[in-house]
């Protein structure tokens, strides 16, 4: 298998879905930047102690949006470097054959950056950057409302906030995006937020709370559409009223099914991820142990293996898992990746065809050892 070394941290991996662009893909990295060094002061003593400047000092924050081409024998090679504040999130707009393909990325300085590849010259070129939030907010993760019904057009794009706010943003008479709401939606980090591909007047979200939302864009956001949180067991008069569990830990990824309408995946830093059925969002059809917290989930692109979902597993590698959605709904891990050394947090597959051996591609990277593979399954 294929790996590369991305020099900076690397946490994000998102495949081009045009088909004139379908060897194309992104890597997002995240570097914190060391604070300058103790200061020695001299006292009138002659005493040296240490001056802590450090704590005096925001934090900075680096990244680089990695541009790679998956080359005719499945290997890789570097042809752009973006530079930005680092990188947390990265989307491709699902658009109609006709339109250019359109990145949108997600940055530790509170801005949604929009980059369109340019086929001929083989990069991508930014064109609009949007301010959601001040400089010390971070945009943790952004979600683009047209994978079902891919447009000409730039669809509404969700973003979610690390000061507890979600924001959504929608093209005005000029194609630009423009935020049209912002509203508190988690008491903590919401690490994720997702639309319903089936229904684009629906958000979902997780967040360090403890909780799943579901949000109506067409209503007042003074409430969630239903609350999703941690097992509450209430007693009043030696009667017991226990609500089922649903997450230990905080809900950092959630994907809305592309081919099975009322089907998402959530997953959480307690090991696990759930499949629900948004008709019923408090209670999971089934929950696979992944044995690690489950950073990204990516349900197969094609219809064909609707079945499978591909899971970043944090502390415990890369996995292949198939969700049966039967009359009894069921979860087995049929592949695992454990290449990585470190964090596993970007995963993704290809968009292009199977290769010979009938498998898709996929690229995953890892933080600490800052490495990128190539893989399929």
């Amino acid at each position: 298998m294929v790996a590369l070394d991305t020099v900076w941290p690397a946490d994000s991996i998102e495949f081009c879905p045009h088909e004139s662009a379908s060897d194309i893909f992104v890597c997002g990295t995240y570097r914190l930047e060391q604070p300058l060094a103790d200061t020695q002061v001299h006292t009138d003593d002659n005493i040296v102690d240490f001056e802590p400047t450090a704590r005096k000092q925001s934090q900075v924050r680096r990244g680089k949006c990695l541009v790679l081409q998956v080359t005719e024998d499945r290997g890789v090679s570097q042809i752009q470097e973006i530079s930005l504040p680092a990188v947390l999130d990265q989307k491709w707009c699902h658009t109609s054959r006709t339109a250019s393909p359109v990145l949108g990325i997600a940055d530790s300085e509170g801005n949604v950056t929009l980059h369109e590849w340019h086929k001929e010259e083989r990069q991508l070129k930014a064109f609009q950057s949007v301010s959601c939030a001040t400089s010390d907010v971070l945009c943790l993760s952004l979600d683009w409302s047209t994978r079902r019904y891919p447009t000409n057009n730039h669809g509404s794009l969700v973003v979610s906030l690390s000061n507890g706010s979600l924001c959504v943003l929608n093209p005005d008479s000029t194609g630009n995006l423009t935020i049209v709401n912002r509203w508190r939606a988690h008491d903590y980090e919401p690490w994720i937020a997702a639309w319903n591909y089936w229904d684009t007047s629906i958000i979902y979200s997780g967040g360090d709370d403890l909780t799943m939302k579901g949000w109506d864009v067409r209503q007042n956001f003074i409430q969630p559409i239903f609350t999703n949180k941690r097992h509450v067991i209430i007693s009043t008069c030696s009667v017991c009223f226990s609500y089922p569990r649903r997450f230990n830990a905080g809900v950092t990824t959630i994907q809305s099914h592309p081919h099975i309408e009322y089907l998402i995946a959530v997953g959480s830093y307690d090991n696990s991820v759930c499949i629900f059925d948004t008709r019923k969002p408090l209670v999971p059809l089934v929950q696979g142990d992944v044995g690690g917290g489950a950073w990204r989930v990516k349900w197969h692109p094609s219809p064909s293996r609707k079945e499978d979902l591909l899971v970043a597993s944090m502390h415990d590698g890369f996995k292949v898992a198939r969700a049966h959605n039967g009359e009894h709904a069921t979860w087995e891990v049929v592949k695992r990746f454990d290449d990585h050394r470190s964090l596993a947090y970007g995963v993704d597959w290809s968009f292009a065809p199977p290769g010979v051996d009938g498998e898709t591609l996929i690229g995953s990277c890892s933080f600490y050892d800052h490495m990128l593979h190539l893989w399929s399954s």
